[in-house]
């Protein structure tokens, strides 16, 4: 290690008064299945996964106390898998030729093509606990579209906030709908959608564009916007305003990408070479290099149970409980300390600008315009 690395992360953990945080791996074998990413787990510890051959093709999984089930629909080339309910039903999407389906699977029926909004693909994105689930499809004029499908029924078209597209991405147990949508003039905003009122915007915290990841049951939604500046940032939206949450990272680029019933929220930070993980709970933003937590925070259960993948040489499935030990802590507001934070940080990726580059190749693109 550089000395100038060594002696950042020093007095980076001496400002967080913590030792740095660790992982849980899952277990799924890299030798026998290739890299692993973990997108949820239930209470009863039933994962939706995904593992990824050599060349890099995706193939949606449940995993369930060491038993991995390959959730294959007939003829496919690739899968994913995003959600999983209380149930143990999973919600994702299936390749085969050209074309993705939205699914969901379940002990029951197996593996259930939800179908299409007339057009050729669909893709699955989450569900909630009475099945029902949310995606994005094409219409028949290959425009993407935001999906709610309800089981028995066909999938219901969303709409779009004046433009051509959206996709959702979350459903609570409410039916309330989180996702993105294109404004009349061409901007993406974060959306949530209820059967009363249709889709509603939720603007941004400043800049042209936003998009929600996932609510919770109170309703809260999170997800990130872009700033004035062109940075991002993450939030949270308590159902009035929209929370800045980078504002409390105080640098980077981040990205919330889930929230449980207690408000806790989880996401990645990214700055030109490093990638942190934040938990906000409590009132406090916590900070964990991805080297000693999660690279990939895919959810968090109502069990504090942080969700995604960690990094070492190639991705691996892995859990973090969300009150693990900080690296850096700043509480409610920033710590007087944090700016020496940012200097050690700046003049570590100087140093390493070159090194790293490139390292990190799972790209945070469905958050961009």
């Amino acid at each position: 290690m550089h000395p100038a690395l060594r002696s950042s992360l020093f007095l980076l953990a001496l400002i967080g008064g913590h030792a740095a945080a660790t992982t849980h791996s899952l277990g799924i074998e890299r030798k026998q299945y290739g890299e692993s990413i973990a997108y949820d787990m239930n209470a009863a510890g039933q994962v939706a996964a995904v593992i990824k051959e050599k060349d890099g093709t995706p193939h949606a999984v449940f995993f369930e106390k060491g038993k991995l089930v390959k959730l294959e629909m007939p003829g496919e080339t690739e899968s994913e898998a995003k959600r999983i309910n209380d149930k143990g039903e999973v919600v994702g999407s299936s390749k085969k030729g050209d074309a993705w389906r939205a699914f969901i699977r379940n002990r029951e029926h197996g593996v259930q093509d939800l179908g299409t909004l007339g057009g050729p693909s669909s893709y699955g994105a989450a569900l909630n606990n009475a099945g029902l689930a949310v995606g994005f499809a094409d219409t028949p004029n290959r425009d993407w579209h935001a999906f709610l499908y309800t089981p028995g029924e066909a999938l219901k078209d969303l709409g779009t906030l004046g433009g051509k597209v959206s996709y959702a991405s979350g459903i609570n147990n409410l039916g309330q709908v989180v996702g993105t949508a294109t404004t009349e003039d061409g901007y993406r905003h974060a959306f949530l959608y209820n059967d009363a009122t249709g889709m509603s915007d939720l603007g941004t915290l400043g800049g042209r564009y936003s998009s929600a990841t996932a609510i919770n049951g109170k309703g809260a939604v999170v997800g990130t916007s872009e700033m004035k500046d062109r940075r991002w940032h993450a939030f949270v939206h308590d159902g009035a305003k929209m929370i800045d949450l980078g504002d409390k990272i105080g640098f980077g680029d981040s990205f919330a990408t889930g929230i449980n019933n207690e408000g806790h929220v989880v996401g990645v930070v990214d700055t030109l070479d490093m990638r942190l993980s934040f938990v906000w709970r409590d009132n406090k933003m916590v900070l964990h290099p991805s080297g000693k937590s999660l690279y990939l925070t895919n959810a968090i259960n109502n069990a504090g149970q942080v969700i995604g993948a960690s990094y070492d040489r190639g991705l691996n499935a892995a859990t973090m409980p969300s009150n693990s030990l900080p690296f850096v802590d700043l509480g409610g507001t920033k710590i007087l300390g944090f700016n020496i934070l940012v200097v050690l940080l700046a003049l570590t990726l100087a140093i390493f600008r070159k090194r790293l580059k490139g390292l990190f190749f799972e790209s945070r693109l469905h958050f961009r315009p």
